[in-house]
């Protein structure tokens, strides 16, 4: 597997590379739902638009890392399904959803992931868990009222993505998701009683759905038998917390 970047879903996608000689692995997309920069978005675009017409003529297979966040699935009756319609509400579900139509109309052999909120060692610090840590050590965190996060650890993500290449899955856009959706009130208060902490409280009222619908983990199932599914948020969290907790120090 050739993998495009050098982040964090870069680096844990390196222990199964060598299994998957004829497939590249575009993994320096935009990664914060909160981008609305259009230069980013033409990046993001450009390199795809690239590796489509390399692969092409290679006959090699894309993987490309979409979102199952509210971003895609948060607007009003959206069922979290594959093949459902979705009306994404902000320019990153708009710029993720636009990319996936580019693949599906190239001709090229390819397989969409769509990620809901990946957990993992040594993230970003935007992501859901390092931000959170770091909000709560503080002593002041903002939740968004009513928001709720699936949460699915990024081993359960590279071991799903190895099977489905194992198993020849092509041209199908698949959810990689727990299948649960955690209000983000428990996943901080989880947090809060891991670090011996209580942080006070910031309630946010926001534009736009930040409490998609639970995401249909029924093609996951179907397709990757062995997928985890319905895993307690508390036990990722748990297994990721004190790694996170000492990049933050």
């Amino acid at each position: 597997m050739e993998i495009v970047g050098h982040g964090f879903l870069a680096r844990n996608l390196r222990p199964v590379a060598e299994r998957h000689p004829d497939v590249v692995a575009v993994a320096s997309g935009v990664s914060s739902t909160a981008t609305v920069s259009d230069a980013e978005f033409l990046r993001e675009a450009t390199q795809l638009y690239e590796i489509v017409q390399r692969c092409r003529s290679a006959q090699r297979k894309v993987v490309f890392f979409s979102t199952a966040a509210a971003a895609m699935y948060g607007a009003p009756g959206v069922d979290g399904r594959e093949d459902g319609p979705v009306y994404p509400y902000s320019p990153y579900g708009r710029h993720k959803l636009a990319l996936e139509a580019v693949l599906a109309a190239s001709g090229v052999d390819y397989l969409v992931l769509r990620l809901s909120h990946v957990v993992g060692a040594d993230q970003p610090p935007h992501q859901l868990l390092p931000a959170l840590v770091r909000q709560i050590m503080s002593g002041a965190v903002r939740l968004y009222r009513g928001a709720r996060r699936d949460l699915v650890d990024v081993e359960d993500v590279v071991a799903v993505l190895d099977g489905l290449l194992a198993a020849g899955v092509s041209r199908e856009v698949v959810n990689v998701a727990s299948g649960m959706a955690t209000p983000v009130e428990l996943v901080a208060e989880h947090i809060e009683r891991r670090l011996g902490r209580v942080a006070r409280k910031e309630l946010v009222e926001i534009g736009g759905n930040h409490s998609a619908a639970p995401i249909s983990i029924e093609k996951i199932s179907r397709l990757a038998p062995g997928a985890p599914s319905a895993r307690d948020f508390r036990a990722v969290l748990d297994k990721y917390i004190p790694a996170t907790v000492g990049a933050a120090t």
